[in-house]
């Protein structure tokens, strides 16, 4: 017959991840480390995988500026591409 709610895979995900030595892995804390656009005028931060169409609306609707203005180093990544 079919196990309970889960606990048995849960304890068998614990148990080997105490075998073996490693942990998991949050992944709040890697989206964390991925910010790396910041908005000069609010330190509004942005994961590197945003895209410009994002950044020209956070602009323009937050702060009335353009991308240029908030996201003066997101212009240089996109002219190296």
């Amino acid at each position: 017959m079919g196990g309970g709610n889960g606990a048995k895979a849960a304890q068998k995900r614990e148990r080997n991840a105490k075998n073996s030595g490693t942990t998991a892995k949050s992944q709040l804390k890697v989206n964390e480390a991925a910010k790396d656009i910041q908005c000069d005028t609010c330190k509004a931060t942005f994961l590197k995988t945003t895209r410009e169409k994002a950044l020209t609306e956070h602009a323009a609707n937050k702060h009335n500026k353009t991308l240029a203005e908030c996201f003066p180093s997101f212009q240089a990544q996109a002219a190296a591409k």
